[in-house]
């Protein structure tokens, strides 16, 4: 046996790295073509006007413009309502 711990053993570490998900630009913002505004998991918030969303639902701008944000009432299939923030490039 021997007398001494092998090395190596430790349990610590191994921590993931944070994701800096949120909000990239605010109301009034002004934006360039691919500027990443909202990183997201799911679809918190919905693409508006010369918005799109990504394949990791990470919304980003088409074209120049200023960043506004509003609240739609947005009906489901199974006719039931929700309230969504929907993000425009104006």
């Amino acid at each position: 046996m021997a007398k001494t711990k092998s090395a190596g053993a430790t349990k610590l570490g191994r921590d993931s790295l944070p994701k800096y998900l949120g909000v990239k630009l605010y109301d009034g913002q002004k934006t360039k073509p691919g500027m990443i505004i909202i990183r997201q998991r799911g679809t918190k918030f919905l693409p508006g006007k010369n918005v799109k969303r990504g394949r990791d639902d990470t919304l980003y701008a088409l074209k120049e413009g200023v960043v506004r944000f509003q609240t739609k009432r947005i009906r489901r299939f199974d006719r039931s309502q929700r309230l969504a923030k929907v993000v425009n490039v104006e």
